[in-house]
Order: C-alpha cells, then sequence, then structure tokens
C-alpha cells in the first residue's frame, strides 16, 4: 500500500513540473519538492529546491523559490546557498537578476578559495580560503561583491584567530578587497583601525596591495608605524611604497622598484627620504647641562643594482649604495651592516668579450667618512681597459698576453677644513710571454717576463714634495719563475670510518722568484693604487707549504665526489730592498705604518670544511722579527638539520711593543661576533640572537633578540635591538639607542622589512 501511494505521488509531481516548466529560463534546471504555478509569470518552487544553470556555471539552493519570468527575477529564502566560479554564498534570503547574474544577498556568509601559491603552513590543516560577511552583500559582477556592515578573514575555522570588519567593503574575488573603517582584531581583540584598507586577493603568488603595518618604540625616533603598499606591476616588474612616522623625529617615505627582463638581465633600486623636524633636549649632556637644540634636517639614501645581457659578447653592470648624510645612517639604521659602513659609492661597467680580447669601460666614484664631515673620495672615470687572453704565440708552447689601461682617476681628501685634490689621468700597457713546463706531475714551473710602460699626468716636486702638472712615465722589466712541488701525495681507504670512501693528503711546496728593474723614479710617482706603489731594483723571493687533506664522501644520496676538506697554508716573503716590504699587497698589515724590514710577516690561513654543513676559516699574520701576532681572525658557521643555523666571528688587531703602526693602545682592535637563527623544522616556532661585541673597550656595539610564533592562519614576530651610538658626535641624541619593533602576520597577507632593517634577518618577511 505505502509503495502505491509514493508512485502515485511521483507521477503527480512529473506532471505538474513537465506543465510549469514552461515558466523556467532556458538553461536552468530544478529539483524539489513541491512545484506551485501562483500565476502565469511567478512560479513557486519550495522544499530542498535546487536549481542550476550548467551553461552560466552557478546553482542555487533554498527552502523556497519565487521565479518571476516576466522580470527574470528569483526570490530564493530559508537556508539559501549560491555557488558560482570558485565563490560560495550563504543567506537567510536572496534577490537574483537571472539574466545579469548579479544580486542581493541578506545576513550573509561567502567564502572563495585563495592562491595556490600561499604560504599553506599559515592555514595549518585547513584549505587557504577567504571567508566574507555581511548584513548584506550584492553580487555587483561575475567575480565581485559588495558588503555593507561586514568584513572577512583568511583564517577558517570554527573561531578565527583573527578578522577585519568594515562599515562597507568590495570583493573582486581575482583581485582585491577594499574595505572602508576597517578595524583588525585578533582572537576577538580589536589591534588597530584603518579608514580604508586595500587586501590583495589574486591567483599569482605575487599580488598588489597593503602589505602588514609594523609598529615599533625607540629612544631616539619614539613610537613609530611603518606601512607599505605592494604593487605587482606584471610578471617581471613589481615596486613598493613605504612610509614611517615616528613620533619624536618625523617621517620617512621610501620606494622600491625590481624588474627581471630575462636570465642575465634585472635589477633593482631603492630609495628613501626622512624628514626629521627640530627637537629640544634636556640635560642630554648630563644633570644641569640644560636644553640642547637638534636642528631639523632632511636626508635621503639611494640603493640600486643592476645587470643586463646585451648581447652573447656585450654585459652591463650599474650599481649605487648613497646617502646624504652618514650621521643620520649611522643613527637610522637598524642593520649593523649597513650601520657601520661608512662609504658612499656610484658605478657602471660595460664589458665586451670576443674570443680572446675584452674591452671594458667602467666608471665609479667611491667616498670614505671619517666622522661627519671628513672624508676621502676615490675613483676613475672613465676606466678603460683592452685586454688579451693568453693565448700560444705563433703555434709554440710559449703564451703571450696584454693588458692596458686607460684611468682618469679621482682622489679627493678633506681634512680640518682642508680639500686637496690629488686626481690624475694615467696610461698602462703590460704585454707579457709566458713558458709553462708541465711535463712532470710531481714539479711544474712557470717563467714569465713582462714588460710594464706606465704614464702619469702628474708628478711629485722633488723639492717641495707637492704634486704639480708634470707628466712622467716609468717602464721596468718583471721577470718571475713559479715553482710547485715536488708535490707529496697519499692516499688510503677509509671504508668503515662512516665518513669517507677515501682519503688524500697533498703536500705542495711553492717557491716564487721576481725581479724588478729599476725605477730611478718612484719617489715623483703620485701613488694613488697599487701600481703606482711598485718598488724596482728589487728581488722577491717568495715561499710556502700548502696542504690539503681530500674525502671522497656522498652527501643527501649522491654519488661520491672528492670534497677539499682541510687547507693548511703557510708563507713568507724576502725582498732584497727592505722598502718592498711596505708595499706588498699580498699581506694585510703591509700598509699599517711599519718600518722597513727585509721580510714580511709569515701569513697563515686555514679553511676547513669537513661537512657542507660546517666550514671554518682562519687567518693569521705572524712577525718573525718581534717574535708576536700581527693579526689574527676567524670565522666559522654551522647548520643542523634545517633548525640551526649559527656563524660567529672573532678578530685582534694585537699590540706588539715597539713595532710601528702596532705599538699606539688607540689603533688596537678586538671584536668578536655572533648570529644565532633557531627554529622549528615547520617554522612555526623561531628566533635569533645577534650580537658584535667590542672587546677591546668592553662593550657590545650592538645586540639584537628577535623571536617569532606562526600560528594556523596568523603570526607574531617581536624584536628587540640596543644599539650603541657612541662617538657619532653631538647630533646623536642618546648614546644608547634601545628599539623594539612588533608584527602581525595574517594568513594570505604579505609582511615585509622596512627600508631601516627591521624585520630583515632571520625573520623570512616577504612581500
Amino acid at each position: 500500500m505505502i509503495r502505491l501511494v509514493l508512485f502515485g505521488f511521483l507521477v503527480i509531481a512529473v506532471t505538474v513540473g513537465a506543465a510549469g516548466a514552461q515558466t523556467l529560463p532556458s538553461c536552468m534546471n530544478s529539483r524539489q519538492f513541491t512545484f506551485e504555478l501562483l500565476a502565469e509569470n511567478h512560479l513557486r518552487l519550495t522544499g530542498q529546491v535546487q536549481m542550476d544553470c550548467e551553461e552560466d556555471g552557478w546553482q542555487f539552493h533554498a527552502d523556497q523559490v519565487d521565479i518571476f519570468s516576466d522580470e527574470s527575477r528569483l526570490v530564493a529564502s530559508g537556508n539559501v546557498v549560491f555557488t558560482a566560479e570558485g565563490g560560495r554564498i550563504a543567506a537567510d534570503r536572496a534577490e537574483f537578476d537571472i539574466d545579469s547574474m548579479n544580486g542581493t544577498f541578506y545576513n550573509a556568509v561567502g567564502s572563495t578559495v585563495l592562491t595556490e601559491d600561499v604560504e599553506r603552513s599559515m592555514f595549518g590543516t585547513q584549505e587557504p580560503e577567504m571567508q566574507f560577511w555581511g548584513e548584506i552583500i550584492e553580487r555587483v559582477g561575475p567575480r565581485t561583491y559588495r558588503l555593507t556592515r561586514g568584513g572577512f578573514t583568511s583564517c577558517v575555522q570554527p573561531t578565527p584567530r583573527w578578522q577585519v570588519s568594515a562599515s562597507s567593503a568590495t570583493i573582486n574575488l581575482d583581485e582585491y578587497a577594499v574595505l572602508r573603517n576597517a578595524v583588525l582584531s585578533v582572537k576577538g581583540v580589536p589591534l588597530f583601525y584603518l579608514p580604508a584598507m586595500y587586501f590583495p586577493i589574486q591567483e599569482e603568488g605575487r599580488a598588489t596591495g597593503v602589505l602588514m603595518p609594523t609598529y615599533g618604540a625607540s629612544t631616539i625616533r619614539g613610537q613609530s608605524i611603518s606601512n607599505a603598499f605592494f604593487w605587482a606591476v606584471n610578471r617581471s616588474h613589481d615596486a613598493t611604497l613605504f612610509h614611517d612616522w615616528f613620533a619624536s623625529t618625523g617621517q620617512g617615505l621610501g620606494a622600491e622598484y625590481r624588474y627581471v627582463l630575462g636570465p642575465g638581465s634585472q635589477g633593482n633600486m631603492r630609495t628613501y627620504l626622512l624628514n626629521e623636524r627640530e627637537t629640544t633636549l634636556v640635560d642630554q649632556f648630563g644633570t644641569g647641562t640644560g636644553e640642547t637644540t637638534i636642528p631639523g634636517r632632511r636626508s635621503y639614501e639611494l640603493r640600486g643594482r643592476a645587470r643586463h645581457r646585451i648581447s652573447d659578447a656585450l654585459r652591463a653592470r650599474a650599481q649605487i649604495d648613497f646617502f646624504s648624510n652618514i650621521t643620520v645612517r649611522q643613527t637610522y639604521q637598524t642593520n649593523i651592516y649597513d650601520a657601520s659602513n661608512s662609504s658612499r659609492s656610484i658605478g657602471g661597467n660595460l664589458t665586451g668579450s670576443w674570443g680572446a680580447y675584452t674591452l671594458s669601460g667602467t666608471g665609479d666614484v667611491s667616498e670614505t667618512f671619517f666622522g661627519a664631515t671628513e672624508a676621502s673620495l676615490y675613483g676613475a672615470s672613465p676606466r678603460i681597459s683592452f685586454d688579451q687572453a693568453e693565448r700560444p704565440l705563433l703555434g709554440s708552447p710559449v703564451y703571450f698576453a696584454f693588458t692596458s689601461e686607460y684611468a682618469n682617476l679621482l682622489r679627493r681628501s678633506r681634512f680640518d677644513g682642508q680639500e686637496v685634490e690629488s686626481g690624475l689621468s694615467r696610461i698602462d700597457l703590460k704585454p707579457l710571454v709566458r713558458m709553462p713546463f708541465t711535463r712532470w706531475p710531481f714539479l711544474t714551473l712557470n717563467s714569465s717576463v713582462g714588460w710594464r710602460q706606465t704614464y702619469w699626468s702628474e708628478s711629485i716636486d722633488e723639492m717641495t714634495g707637492r704634486q704639480f702638472e708634470n707628466g712622467i712615465s716609468r717602464s721596468f722589466l718583471d721577470m718571475q719563475t713559479q715553482i710547485t712541488g715536488p708535490v707529496f701525495v697519499k692516499v688510503w681507504d677509509t671504508p668503515n670510518t662512516g665518513y669517507s670512501e677515501r682519503m688524500k693528503h697533498v703536500i705542495e711546496p711553492w717557491l716564487n722568484i721576481q725581479r724588478i728593474t729599476a725605477i730611478d723614479n718612484f719617489d715623483q710617482i703620485v701613488q694613488l693604487e697599487g701600481i703606482d706603489s711598485i718598488v724596482g731594483n728589487v728581488t722577491k723571493i717568495s715561499y710556502g707549504l700548502n696542504n690539503r687533506l681530500y674525502a671522497k664522501r656522498a652527501e643527501g644520496g649522491g654519488p661520491a665526489v672528492a670534497d677539499e676538506i682541510l687547507t693548511v697554508s703557510v708563507q713568507q716573503s724576502y725582498y732584497t730592498d727592505a722598502n718592498a716590504a711596505q708595499f706588498d699587497r699580498q699581506f694585510q698589515t703591509s700598509f699599517q705604518g711599519t718600518p722597513p724590514t727585509h721580510y714580511s710577516p709569515v701569513s697563515l690561513i686555514v679553511r676547513a670544511g669537513p661537512t657542507s654543513e660546517l666550514s671554518g676559516t682562519l687567518r693569521a699574520e705572524y712577525d718573525m722579527q718581534f717574535g708576536a701576532l700581527r693579526t689574527i681572525s676567524a670565522n666559522a658557521s654551522i647548520e643542523v638539520g634545517g633548525w640551526l643555523n649559527q656563524t660567529a666571528g672573532w678578530s685582534q688587531r694585537r699590540f706588539v711593543e715597539g713595532l710601528s703602526g702596532f705599538d699606539n693602545p688607540n689603533n688596537l682592535a678586538h671584536y668578536l661576533n655572533s648570529f644565532t637563527n633557531l627554529r622549528t623544522r615547520d617554522n612555526r616556532v623561531g628566533g635569533v640572537y645577534q650580537f658584535n661585541y667590542d672587546i677591546q673597550r668592553g662593550r657590545y656595539l650592538q645586540q639584537r633578540v628577535l623571536a617569532y610564533y606562526n600560528a594556523q592562519c596568523c603570526g607574531i614576530s617581536i624584536e628587540y635591538q640596543s644599539y650603541n651610538l657612541e662617538g657619532l658626535g653631538a647630533l646623536v641624541r642618546v648614546d644608547q639607542d634601545r628599539r623594539f619593533n612588533l608584527s602581525f602576520t595574517l594568513a594570505g597577507l604579505g609582511t615585509f622589512s622596512n627600508m631601516l632593517g627591521a624585520f630583515g634577518v632571520g625573520t623570512g618577511a616577504q612581500r
């Protein structure tokens, strides 16, 4: 009996449906429990209604749907769900225009899938989606919605960790969300308010939009807020605009532009303008010292680097690192390496290579500051060189090469209010003939003879010691013989060590004999670069010993290869003319004002790399005459399993009693630096500790601590730095600047490092 009743109901439903289907649009199919034709152009569907239009790609689900065919209008109510092109909206009620596919949804919630290129770890186990809601959601285009009194979040879970609410918003599911009167809340707590906000939702990984602002506080700058806007121009070009607000000092504006034109052709450019207002400080130099007025100032910074592959033979490069005020840079920069760099430079180069021949044109200027105003400028504009690489001479085992150069050298120094110009022009030519002897594998000899002719447009007056416009030339022969060996080699198998299959030890003594003929006018040559300070009528004998240890081992599942895991090199030079030791650029301490000597210091270099994750270098120079180390330095780095990255460095310029240049305690230096980066394998928790310590003066140059935590959908980063500004002069407001920065990360929204280096190292800040 029950089966008979159900069969009769189905027959009636199908019959009525066939009669009323004439009022449905042609592309529309529907399934429902009841079907009622209320008027000629008014059809009502009730009971779990499902409607779809495959042609236009949308679906409607509702408890009740009224279709007005003469108006091409649809009104749905009760558990309304609309789906179209990757977007989904659930509402209490909806009015929909079937022809334009636009409509209005009331008390609605919508969602869309975010780009596949987002950082999926920020979403935990959830799919990367963005959810939006509003009292009214209007569909005004195929992929565009307008919200009234609503908001959005990309943290799709029962209780979102963050959300942005707004009085109104426009969302384009392919590109952006623009909100007015936006309030960001984290775990239900309002965090900050923005009159307007732009949120990117592009399918590409690089999307135009506002980046998350960062908050900061500093002894000098006071409270600060840093904002950035990223513009993805296209797949190969992007730009970022920066703004920094400092409560105590002023504001900063910056911009960055990056591009990639193809393999070997790319570049970037950054500029930053800082506008500081006048500030009055009380008791800056101690209690009772009164008020000090720091005048307002404007400063700027330009940085950029570019390289271009013009053709198969031509390459162009350019770089700029320029600032208008060295004190501002040292005061504001968070990055210790930028803050301690007192040189500004600009340069460009065009190089062409055709077989063995190379033509190069360079223009470069660099200026190094020794205080706020005292500086030394050097460079060349232009510097043109034409060289030929070694080639066999007439098919013989003798090789011929030459180098030639014209340079307009720039030199200017500014000290004690006086400016001295010492630039000049120079032409240099050096052909060379070399004959190698490599017949024996354990012993090699390389002998060469080079002739060097150099002309300078200015010289030194022997009577007054001053530079004046009187050309001078110099020529000499440079004869060298390099002997390597006899080389001793031992190879042994190490199959059971668990480290390598085989080891090899190489002992390599070497000897280099160089003779430079007489240069009678050495004291008249203006010494600006290395080739200007060559001492003549001298024989130099250099000798040394290299120890190399190789291990044949496999890493990462690849085939076994021989790696050089340890190198120990020792060398020294002897000069028949003691003055030559003061100009030998092979040794770091040659230009430190040491007296003439026939023997150079002994140089020791040790390099170790037992694994790809562990490496270190030790350098030292030992004075044989005084039996003491002049300088010593060491650097090491280690990486463990992707969770630890540690680098450290130590250097010392030692005190040597009686050795000129090393017997003044005020010129000694002793530094220790360290950088430690720890993080979990999933990068959920991490931190950085960095310090630079001046052991000689017993004080930290800077200490920096950073920690971050990435929860599902959001994260937080905290940075603290203490920076020592002693010695920068009266324009520095304090001796110690203590800096604090705070940044939040939201899933789907990029972060950034500001133009002053906050959150720049160890956080993975990106746009």
